[in-house]
């Protein structure tokens, strides 16, 4: 099995399902409906077993691109398909492979017009999105991370709220003007090196004065896919229309592609320029942390409360990149895997009320435990997690976000950490108000509780949530070397020596000649 192209087919496997719902067109409405949902499920699930069993075979004790495959696509501008995965991409694919079945699931019966082109949308983006986390080629990359704004695009204007419309043109150009500036910073480096090869571009010490640029086109489409403030105004409207499984599958894994930008491209190709924004960097992610957890406390829509806590979270994420150090880069990466199981479930746990009385207004409910306990003790650990409790994966991310930054800055690190109290406060303030309290409005008084689907979705993202915060040395043992390794070439960039450049130009000149 290891002999058969295994990435590929998990990129690709998707868009085959999304193919075979599109042909399948007979019999009546209901029957081309639930003929989509079946094969989506299936076709996520098998995509899912297929991850597995790529971490399975994953030796987590190098740095090294594994499962890389490579072949001619454009040979005339040496534009090539090119494949690979290491420890920092393989999480975030496990990620997205995991939650799209919750997402079918989720849709299952809340989404009742146009079945078929909503499974689609689905199948189609988790192939970009796969695709996306394991380009080794700057345009095949930049194709994957472009082309995932369509499906999202259409899921949050046709299935979306009453304000989709607006919410879906506010979230498409957004994304898409940033990503113009990285599209003219791919152009000037295929030009420079005459190739778009990833791993050679990181191999290539650019001049400093040019990182800055380079490095500024990166950052505009990376701070607002991520997002950062104050680029951030999209998300709410976004997230606010979206149905339940666009929600998930934007906070979950679509703002993870902003960092996972700065990972692979902003930190390792420029290292100076890196160097040299991070105070920049860490002022805005502070201010995102402090006034979006202050946005959320006067929320009184559930969706934009989680939301603007996204935000909050995310600003852990780009301090910890930049703090440079191990702690920081760990702690980021494990941050937004957490943050991508949490806000799922904070999501999903939005819709399940939604789905039952129709409102997301925090003032409409109350009293929630008397008639769903099994829902309020789901809720409960995704907010204890959400505000990062030790024992929960929040905590870890967090932590270790904090231990980066205080070797960097004390002061930022003492600003940063309110952001766990007011996370605490907002987290508490909206559980309070929707689960305890009095049973007294009367459409909640007939409310039922979670459904068999339910329970098993909440119960998967529970354990995961549990056991990266209970054990996290599986996710920092996978991680680890890919982390180690881009440091310990930020930290000789910055401090050469004689003998490492001239082995750097060596390794440089074998790569561009292969």
């Amino acid at each position: 099995m290891l002999s058969l192209p295994l990435l590929s087919i998990t990129i690709f496997l998707p868009l085959i399902g999304a193919m075979a719902i599109m042909i399948n067109r007979g019999g009546s409405k209901d029957i081309t409906a639930e003929n989509a949902r079946w094969v989506a499920l299936w076709t996520s699930v098998v995509t899912f077993v297929l991850s597995i069993v790529i971490w399975a075979n994953f030796d987590d004790g190098i740095f090294k691109f594994q499962f890389v495959e490579k072949f001619q696509w454009m040979p005339l501008l040496n534009i090539n398909y090119h494949v690979g995965i290491d420890g920092i991409s393989l999480p975030f694919i496990l990620l997205s492979t995991f939650l799209t079945p919750i997402c079918i699931l989720s849709s299952w019966k809340s989404v009742q017009k146009q079945v078929p082109e909503y499974m689609v949308a689905f199948l189609v983006m988790e192939t970009l999105i796969i695709g996306m986390f394991s380009s080794l080629d700057l345009f095949i990359f930049y194709i994957f991370f472009e082309g995932v704004l369509i499906p999202m695009y259409l899921i949050i204007g046709i299935w979306g709220g009453p304000n989709r419309v607006y919410a879906s043109f506010k979230f498409f150009l957004y994304t898409l003007l940033g990503s113009v500036l990285m599209l003219l910073a791919i152009i000037y480096i295929y030009y420079d090196l005459g190739s778009s090869d990833i791993p050679l571009a990181i191999m290539t010490p650019f001049d400093p004065k040019v990182q800055i640029w380079l490095w500024l086109a990166f950052f505009a489409s990376f701070a607002v896919k991520i997002p950062m403030w104050p680029v951030h105004t999209w998300l709410p409207d976004a997230h606010v229309e979206a149905p339940t499984a666009g929600s998930v599958i934007l906070a979950a894994v679509l703002l993870k592609m902003g960092g996972y930008g700065f990972l692979r491209f902003s930190v390792p190709m420029f290292p100076e320029a890196s160097e040299y924004f991070a105070p920049f960097v860490f002022t805005l992610s502070v201010i995102a942390i402090i006034y979006t957890s202050l946005v959320a406390l006067a929320q009184t829509d559930m969706k934009k409360l989680i939301a603007y806590s996204s935000v909050a979270h995310m600003g852990f994420v780009t301090l910890g990149i930049f703090t440079l150090g191990s702690y920081g880069i760990q702690g980021a990466v494990i941050q937004m895997i957490s943050h991508g199981l949490i806000s799922a479930g904070l999501f999903l746990a939005v819709g399940v009320v939604y789905d039952r009385i129709h409102t997301r207004e925090i003032a409409a409910y109350g009293g929630l435990v008397h008639n769903m306990p099994l829902y309020a003790r789901a809720f409960m650990v995704l907010i204890l997690a959400s505000s990062g409790l030790p024992g929960t994966s929040g905590f870890v991310g967090e932590f270790l976000v904090l231990l980066g930054t205080y070797e960097v800055s004390k002061t930022f690190t003492i600003l940063a950490a309110t952001g766990m109290v007011l996370g605490a406060a907002y987290g508490l303030w909206l559980y309070r108000r929707v689960i305890f309290g009095k049973l007294e409005k009367p459409e909640l008084l007939s409310i039922k509780d979670l459904t068999s689907n339910e329970r098993w979705t909440f119960t998967s993202l529970i354990v995961l949530i549990l056991w990266i915060g209970l054990y996290p040395m599986p996710v920092l043992n996978l991680i680890s070397p890919s982390v180690e390794h881009m440091i310990h070439r930020h930290n000789l960039a910055m401090n050469p020596d004689e003998n490492w450049i001239e082995e750097e130009e060596q390794t440089f000149e074998i790569a561009r000649k292969s």
